[in-house]
């Protein structure tokens, strides 16, 4: 990477759904059109309108949870408009922050991964003076610039019971990618115990740039895994014989044998691949869609929308950037599932992917799936209806952020944070 901070900054210029890829640049929150229109400028302020009293579940369609239907589910509720938004502090003082994650079911405790090497505890408001885990004795960086560290964080679904964990990092002494079980010192405890269960994955790499780092458990209670393609060229992302530029799939439980669904072959643990640096991915913890942010290379940054179970796809890299032939002005056979929404050089530079609000405290926000960008400090969103992205709306401006996110977190009652790399903060996405 080129800058101090994951994903990376500016650089040099299969089977599946089939997602519409656009170029259009979202609205702004509040504006009068819902559709792709000429985003207003950096930093005007947002003409936010009402909510409007939420509507009742459409009649027919597949039935999902609590009678409604899942496009129901899908969508935001029935209001004029994004509601008015704002970002509240919630700790800083933090030492190059990327990720935030909380227990399930533990509304008391968030948890700051540090890219340095500690997890650090936020509990009832409170940064905890000891870490909840330090491995900085295990972490390799090879220079400040380098995309390598401690990245990702993911609690088993039922940490309250068991206290397993597992954390994404590149390790000393040559950078290699490790995804690594802990488990929790005590029960209800406040540290970690000091030494790991057990390695899932420990696979060549270098930490210098394309590391991925993401880590969460689908509904089908697997782990899922990202790693970068470590910038190389050609890129290992199409190469099933290689883990880079690949999203993983892990049974935790027994992570030597594949789960049923994978692709199989040398490198069985391989869920989907032709990735360039899926960064950070999110599963919408309502329908189970996977969202994956994967960071472009000259031309256009990426969101992809993977429905679930559905996985085995090709998403097209180093063939295809977004919809667009590899490098720009080639020509080429189409290849890979299409991005659901795409943005280009102008809009960003090193996507970051979010989530799709299920909180209880915005009710108009939804079924929105909120992402942003490293290099601009822009936000965005848009709604999936199960075929392809609509209502794209750019945040940017409602939220008036203070600062470079490099990730985005969800609490134990799905409620949205978002993590400034640059300014060591932790904020949460709230009315405005």
């Amino acid at each position: 990477m080129q800058v101090a901070g994951p994903p990376e900054g500016p650089r040099e210029g299969g089977p599946g759904q089939a997602a519409a890829a656009s170029a259009a640049p979202p609205v702004q929150a509040g504006a009068a059109s819902p559709g792709p229109a000429p985003a207003a400028p950096e930093g005007a302020p947002a003409a936010q309108a009402a909510p409007a009293p939420e509507a009742a579940p459409a009649a027919g369609g597949a039935r999902a949870t609590g009678g409604a239907t899942r496009a129901d589910l899908a969508r935001p509720a029935q209001c004029s408009g994004v509601p008015p938004l704002k970002l509240t502090l919630v700790a800083s003082g933090f030492d190059q922050p990327t990720f935030v994650a909380s227990p399930p079911g533990d509304p008391a405790r968030l948890v700051v991964v540090e890219k340095t090497g500690t997890l650090r505890l936020i509990k009832e408001g409170t940064i905890q003076p000891a870490p909840f885990l330090d491995v900085r004795s295990r972490v390799f960086q090879p220079t400040p610039n380098s995309e390598g560290g401690l990245l990702g964080l993911a609690f088993h679904p039922d940490y309250a019971k068991n206290g397993r964990f597992w954390i994404h990092y590149s390790s000393v002494p040559r950078g290699n990618v490790v995804i690594e079980e802990w488990r929790r010192g005590a029960q209800g405890g406040d540290a970690a115990h000091p030494e790991p269960v057990r390695t899932l994955v420990d696979v060549k790499h270098g930490a210098w740039n394309h590391v991925g780092g993401m880590l969460a458990f689908g509904r089908d209670g697997y782990l899922y895994a990202a790693i970068g393609d470590s910038a190389r060229s050609p890129s290992p992302a199409a190469d099933l014989t290689s883990k880079l530029g690949k999203i993983l799939r892990i049974d935790v439980d027994d992570p030597r044998k594949a789960p049923a669904g994978n692709m199989g072959g040398v490198e069985p643990l391989i869920w989907d691949y032709g990735l360039r640096n899926p960064w950070r991915f999110s599963f919408d913890r309502l329908t189970g869609d996977l969202y994956i942010g994967d960071v472009g290379q000259k031309a256009w940054e990426e969101i992809l929308v993977e429905p679930p179970g559905q996985g085995r796809n090709d998403y097209g890299w180093e063939a295809m950037e977004g919809s667009h032939c590899y490098p720009p002005g080639a020509a080429c056979k189409p290849r890979g599932v299409l991005p659901a929404v795409e943005h280009p050089r102008s809009e960003a530079g090193s996507i970051i992917g979010g989530y799709v609000y299920r909180g209880a405290k915005i009710p108009c926000l939804r079924g929105r799936y909120v992402y942003g960008d490293y290099v601009t400090g822009r936000f965005f969103s848009f709604v999936w209806d199960g075929k392809a992205a609509t209502d794209r709306v750019e945040l940017t401006s409602a939220l008036r952020p203070n600062g470079l996110p490099s990730s985005f977190g969800e609490d134990a009652a799905g409620e949205i944070y978002v993590v400034m790399f640059n300014t060591g903060r932790i904020y949460r996405i709230d009315p405005g």
